[in-house]
């Protein structure tokens, strides 16, 4: 089941990110997020904005995802490729998994998709899984965003056809 986080679900949520971001650095992704990202101050910030969502699981929280309609700024210029599609478009962000359960992405990826024809992500490049779990699902490769901090990421897109 997904669901949107409550203030109540932020310890199995931060949970859930330590443990993704564990993974992320002992398969070959170090730097994406770091050893705090996302902040607990992001993650409350996103429950109070209704834009944070947790996959549940046997009355466990086993994923957690941010769903984000509207412009993403640093979406505002693309290298190296062209978006599919302009128009208005959700984002989806900060998708993490504890691993107990499989086809996390595929829940969000399709939870997404019923609440918007067009979506974006994007994610490291050094992201293996993730990358391949974004193209599996239906997301073409558009280009190169920069987020905040100036690094790279590769730019997805998901349009309904």
């Amino acid at each position: 089941m997904i669901r949107p986080a409550q203030r109540e679900d932020l310890g199995a949520v931060l949970t859930v990110y330590g443990t993704a971001r564990k993974f992320m650095r002992e398969n070959g992704n170090p730097t994406q997020w770091g050893d705090s990202y996302p902040s607990e101050e992001l993650l409350k910030d996103d429950i109070a904005k209704r834009r944070l969502y947790v996959v549940e699981e046997g009355g466990a929280i086993h994923g957690a995802f941010a769903f984000c309609p509207g412009l993403e700024p640093t979406y505002a210029h693309l290298e190296q490729g062209s978006w599919k599609a302009d128009g208005p478009y959700a984002t989806i962000h900060r998708v993490a998994s504890d691993g107990a359960v499989k086809g996390i992405f595929a829940r969000c990826a399709d939870f997404c998709k019923e609440r918007c024809a067009n979506l974006r992500i994007d994610t490291h490049r050094n992201n293996k899984i993730m990358r391949h779990l974004i193209e599996k699902n239906g997301f073409e490769k558009c280009g190169v965003i920069h987020v905040r901090d100036g690094s790279p990421r590769i730019a997805y897109q998901y349009t309904k056809t």
